[in-house]
């Protein structure tokens, strides 16, 4: 799906918001009860409740990531050649990290 226009500046601030909320959950749980072990911070990490918000932080810091980075690319890349080939990098990269996030999140569990 292309995401281009209202959908992207939706996409951008939905996940904006999203990684804000992550991020201030994650400070107050450390600050109000902070792991004071390997093993305790291995046990919160591995809830599953944690587990899926850390799984949809990573989706949404990919999705903002993607869409910040195209726009400044289609910005200020003008040969189309260069500009698809630089956007398909992006991609992979972006993709790779995501399944990297996926792997160790998934070790995580087990």
């Amino acid at each position: 799906m292309v995401v281009t226009g209202l959908r992207a500046w939706l996409v951008q601030r939905a996940s904006a918001v999203y990684l804000l909320c992550y991020i201030v959950f994650v400070l107050v749980h450390i600050l109000l009860d902070p792991p004071t072990s390997y093993r305790a911070w291995r046990e919160w990490a591995s809830h599953p409740g944690v587990g899926i918000a850390s799984a949809v932080f990573f989706a949404a810091l990919l999705a903002h990531m993607w869409v910040g980075l195209r726009d400044v690319i289609i910005d200020y890349v003008h040969p189309i050649a260069v500009r698809a080939t630089v956007l398909a990098l992006l991609a992979l990269g972006l993709t790779g990290i995501g399944a990297w996030v996926l792997r160790i999140l998934w070790l995580s569990i087990g």
